[in-house]
């Protein structure tokens, strides 16, 4: 199975552009990313299983290449969280606060958390993609719910 790049681009885009973003901190890196991860899929000669086949090899290369990002030189000029958070809209004051704190996550952490809960994949699906083991993502899983539940727990006493 091959789709197009239009039909892709317009399925996920957004979702590889959040991928990307949450592993490079970067709104220009994650962009520049996104549009590398679909122009490899077009030179790509391969025969995906399934429409799920190709969202998790686009996420896998997504990732792949912004963890290749944080490792180059131009990465000393990169956007800070503070100036791409002015750029985004919430629908409420919470989940501003609980993106904030996935965003100061560990990048390990930060990177399951996001494919669990904002893309909706299963544990065994996150391993695939990142090629870790099962107990590996259920345990970054549980580290970085720990390490949110601090966070947020922290800011809650302050309010008081």
């Amino acid at each position: 199975m091959k789709q197009t790049v239009q039909e892709l681009v317009a399925l996920y885009q957004s979702n590889l552009f959040a991928a990307a973003f949450n592993v490079c901190k970067n709104a220009q890196d994650a962009e520049d990313i996104v549009q590398d991860t679909f122009i490899r899929y077009y030179t790509l000669n391969k025969e995906f299983d399934n429409e799920q086949h190709i969202r998790a090899w686009l996420l896998r290369v997504a990732i792949n290449k912004a963890k290749n990002a944080n490792h180059t030189f131009w990465r000393r000029n990169k956007l800070s969280i503070e100036d791409y958070m002015e750029t985004l809209t919430f629908e409420t004051p919470q989940s501003e606060n609980l993106f904030e704190t996935v965003m100061k996550l560990p990048e390990k952490y930060r990177i399951v958390i996001h494919l669990y809960y904002y893309e909706d994949y299963s544990v065994r699906e996150i391993a695939d993609i990142l090629r870790l083991s099962e107990s590996n993502v259920k345990v970054r899983l549980s580290r970085g719910r720990s390490l949110l539940k601090e966070a947020l727990k922290e800011e809650w006493d302050d309010d008081k």
